[in-house]
């Protein structure tokens, strides 16, 4: 956990039956709309700005989520950049009447905060002061330098596709 109250938060309510797909479980598109709101709540809470997403990636359904049962999305800053934020979203859930929760998903997003002409806007430094967000951040520049390395090998594979 950061010590820093800016680099996380902390989102809780129950699933609704509007939220079931046909299977019976929450449907994964409203699991990453949680997602995002959760992220874009954290991002902006760090920047004091508008913020737009720009990658999800490595998104994990791990286990389903029930109607009626207590969600639980923590937020966590893991790593900036001049104006991006890297933020690990992890998802749980759990009956209410049951005291053990299941971790469900989890999810890395960046986003980048705009001033109000909509320009990438500067943000605070985040400087990992806990065992946790050291891990976070390391993690974050591991995915960047993945990340880094699958758009250079998916521009050279959609340059041989546009034939």
């Amino acid at each position: 956990m950061n010590s820093n109250p800016e680099a996380d938060i902390t989102l809780r309510f129950l699933a609704e039956p509007s939220d079931v797909n046909f299977g019976g479980n929450v449907h994964g598109g409203n699991v990453m709309k949680w997602i995002d709101h959760a992220g874009h709540t954290c991002a902006a809470n760090w920047s004091s700005a508008y913020c737009v997403t720009v990658y999800v990636g490595g998104i994990r359904f791990l286990k389903p989520i029930s109607v009626g049962d207590l969600v639980e999305l923590k937020a966590e800053l893991m790593h900036t950049g001049r104006t991006s934020m890297h933020i690990s979203v992890s998802v749980h859930a759990r009956n209410p009447r049951d005291p053990q929760r299941r971790f469900t998903t989890h999810c890395i997003l960046v986003f980048v905060a705009l001033d109000d002409q909509g320009k990438p806007q500067r943000i605070p430094d985040f400087v990992p002061d806990s065992d946790h967000s050291k891990r976070l951040n390391a993690y974050a520049k591991r995915m960047i330098e993945l990340r880094e390395q699958m758009q250079s090998e998916a521009q050279a594979f959609l340059t041989e596709m546009d034939v």
